[in-house]
């Protein structure tokens, strides 16, 4: 199993430390507010444990389960404290209604939060294609997962696996733009063709 630092205390963060600890992994919560924090940490149970901010996380795995308008102020926090550590980001980079990408032609939300970390920590994308709701529900679902180190992407897929999920590795880094274009997709998917916010993207593999 997996030690993972969850930094954010919103519904995906939750849903993910639920999860995690479902899997049998070690979580620690991490929050701005202190007190929110602790609460959460008690909330789940299980052994989670309650970090501190901008300090250095106990996880080897860190989620960034913050929006990608505020990762570039938490990772100025952090600096050299997440040297060394695989970070998973999670973020969604569409605009408020959810029809174009903020990031600029040719990058991507993930490619721009490598830049600002430690050179030695490594940055995957993963989850951002799954609504927090939905993943909270406990069921199996697809995970796409983009990356440049292989032994990176191996622990955060290991880590999905745990989850009860299924990690399905879409290529190196530069492929997080695409990933992050399902994000709209998926929107309008949920807001015209399902009808439905309780939808999931997956694949079938036909053989």
């Amino acid at each position: 199993m997996s030690s993972v630092s969850i930094i954010g205390l919103g519904n995906m963060a939750r849903a993910l430390a639920g999860r995690a600890l479902a899997g049998g992994n070690e979580v620690e919560v991490v929050g701005r507010d202190q007190a929110k924090t602790k609460e959460l940490a008690t909330t789940l149970g299980g052994g989670a444990t309650a970090g501190t901010f901008g300090t250095v996380p106990t996880g080897d795995l860190v989620i960034l389960a913050v929006p990608y308008a505020g990762a570039a102020a938490v990772i100025s926090e952090y600096g050299e404290a997440l040297a060394g550590k695989v970070v998973i980001d999670i973020s969604n980079t569409f605009n408020a209604d959810a029809t174009e990408l903020v990031t600029p032609p040719g990058t991507s939300g993930a490619q721009e939060i490598a830049k600002a970390l430690p050179g030695s920590a490594e940055v995957v994308k993963a989850f951002n294609t799954v609504f927090g709701h939905v993943l909270a529900l406990g069921r199996p679902l697809d995970v796409f997962v983009a990356g440049d180190d292989p032994q990176a992407k191996a622990a955060v897929s290991a880590f999905v696996e745990s989850l009860g999920l299924r990690p399905l590795d879409v290529g190196d880094l530069k492929m997080a733009r695409w990933l992050e274009g399902v994000g709209p997709l998926l929107m309008g998917l949920a807001r015209n063709g399902a009808g439905t916010f309780d939808v999931a993207l997956g694949v079938s593999i036909l053989s």
